[in-house]
């Protein structure tokens, strides 16, 4: 039956005028609550019986209401914008990692050639006196504070370095911008290898350059683009190092929100470097956002072997609005998609749990899609490696001994006592230094996590509760305590090799800054290990993207 074209013509006038009126009645909402909201405090700070703080009442309020969207949409007011600022635009400092130790702050780590670094600041320093005043009762925030301002200004810092004694620097401050790449080089004689530590302002182009360096060199027959451990940045950045390897106008990712202007396409603008040299790109865990869309991009297109653990999972973009008394509100805006038109957003934060929680998008509910070759990938769960490297669990020991700064204060030791540090490509935990390591620790003051203890005194308890609990029951318990009793000095010769690599990256950064405990772990490295057979065996990576060398 045909519908009367009057007929049509009325429901396509409702159709239109209902977004109208959904929109008027949600102004309506604002403003009655908003309204609401503005009475309550009134209230509270005119009657409630003690002071209110209103700016940290407010605070909490804006902090509530953004909570229940995601964790990237949040709001800063002016005294908290210094770090994300410094992330993407650098700061006025002296380039250095400074962390709270009990009642004293201390430099963790100088970036390589900054003002701390070339001054002769180094990690264990305890910071004393900054221009003269003494820091005894500040907290790292107020160190920092203190440690910041204009470039090209001068402050003297005085540190005790332990086991030497006091020294004062005077040190001029600079424009801080971390290095996106602590380290480019030949791995194993033929693997052009560029770790990517950030996504920022000057990512692309210290890509570029290690990239124009490795590709001279006649030895190498690989590229590995390492971004384990990088939690992202600058969109754009991404955008620009992928453009490095794929032909000029290649679509990266579309860009797409709740309103027309938040949709955008993003498309490669320059002519590539190495547009055919194999590319292995390593990830893990940690890898996000602007990681995501480099080796997802790359992926998707079939330009390179992704190897690794899978990613972390967040397809959401976030832009920044400036906000009365100088605050900004970071705001999620959109959602991006990678060329084979996949999200890898991992978690959906529009619907949650009875107990406001969240949870992974489970593997069963996400959707195939294909690469440039054909190849299956997925949505929702972050990018899944084609290669996949298992590390092992970190066990209570390795998180004790981090933690509580032992192998920090080893290293500082170590070092400050006079011991030659080799060159990161040399460098091995002997069974001297190790020996002397153990001996170190203090078994009355190591704070040991005796999670295996602990769970069978709970099972014992239940076991009691449960009725299961009589005399052989009870003789087992005994049994199994006696197996699972801790043995310090026996549990750090078990697991000597991953103590030994927390060792000698601590050991390492004191002389040679970032790039050497990257050079040193680089040895034993599986991601490495699995780049060097495809470079063995160039058919196994033309195989596994699917196309013809």
């Amino acid at each position: 039956m045909r519908i009367k074209p009057t007929i049509i013509g009325g429901l396509l006038a409702a159709a239109v005028s209902l977004p109208v009126c959904a929109a008027a009645a949600d102004d309506a909402a604002v403003a009655r609550n908003l309204d609401t909201f503005n009475t309550v405090f009134k209230e509270l700070n005119t009657y409630y019986v003690d002071s209110i703080d209103a700016e940290k009442s407010i605070k909490v309020a804006i902090d509530a209401m953004l909570g229940d969207l995601d964790p990237y949409t949040e709001y800063m007011p002016a005294s908290d914008q210094d770090y994300i600022l410094s992330l993407t635009t650098g700061y006025g400092g002296i380039g250095s990692i400074i962390m709270q130790v009990g009642d004293s702050v201390m430099i963790n780590e100088p970036y390589d050639g900054s003002p701390s670094a070339r001054a002769g600041l180094m990690p264990g320093d305890i910071i004393v006196k900054i221009d003269g005043d003494t820091t005894a009762g500040w907290n790292s925030e107020k160190v920092s504070k203190n440690l910041k301002g204009q470039p090209n200004t001068r402050l003297s810092v005085t540190v005790r370095r332990p086991y030497v004694g006091l020294h004062t620097f005077d040190i001029t401050r600079e424009k801080i911008q971390n290095a996106a790449v602590p380290y480019y080089g030949v791995v194993r004689d033929s693997l052009g290898y560029i770790a990517v530590t950030a996504f920022s302002e000057n990512s692309a182009e210290q890509v570029r350059n290690a990239l124009l360096s490795l590709t001279a060199d006649k030895r190498v027959k690989a590229i590995a683009l390492d971004l384990r451990g990088n939690g992202g940045g600058l969109l754009e950045s991404a955008v620009q190092i992928v453009g490095n390897f794929v032909p000029k106008g290649t679509m990266v990712l579309q860009q797409r929100g709740k309103e027309k202007q938040d949709e955008k396409t993003y498309k490669t603008t320059q002519d590539p470097i190495a547009r055919d040299m194999p590319l292995l790109v390593f990830i893990d865990g940690a890898s996000a956002s602007a990681s995501e869309i480099t080796a997802g991009s790359l992926q998707d297109l079939d330009r390179a072997v992704v190897i690794g653990t899978r990613s972390f999972g967040k397809g959401l973009v976030q832009a920044t609005r400036q906000m009365p008394y100088n605050g900004l509100l970071k705001i999620t805006t959109a959602k991006y998609y990678i060329p084979s038109g996949r999200l890898i957003q991992a978690i959906d934060y529009s619907h949650r749990n009875v107990d406001g929680s969240v949870n992974r998008i489970p593997d069963s509910l996400t959707t195939v899609f294909h690469t440039a070759n054909g190849r299956e990938v997925r949505d929702g769960g972050g990018i899944t490696p084609d290669i996949t490297v298992t590390y092992p669990d970190m066990t209570r020991l390795y998180y004790n001994i981090v933690r509580d700064n032992w192998a920090f204060n080893f290293a500082t030791r170590y070092v400050n006592t006079g011991h030659e540090v080799a060159a990161p490509e040399e460098f091995e935990i002997t069974d001297s230094i190790y020996a002397d390591f153990k001996r170190f620790i203090d078994p009355a003051r190591f704070k040991y996590d005796k999670v295996c203890e602990d769970r069978l005194a709970d099972l014992e308890k239940l076991a009691e509760i449960e009725g299961y609990m009589n005399d052989s029951t009870r003789a087992q318990f005994k049994v199994m305590a006696g197996l699972l009793k801790h043995d310090l000095n026996k549990d750090l010769d078990t697991h000597r090799q991953e103590i030994s690599q927390v060792l000698a990256m601590e050991i390492l950064k004191r002389r040679y800054y970032q790039r050497g405990p990257i050079i040193h772990s680089l040895k034993t490295d599986e991601c490495i290990d699995k780049a060097m057979q495809l470079v063995a065996k160039p058919e196994e990576y033309y195989k596994i993207l699917n196309t013809k060398r």
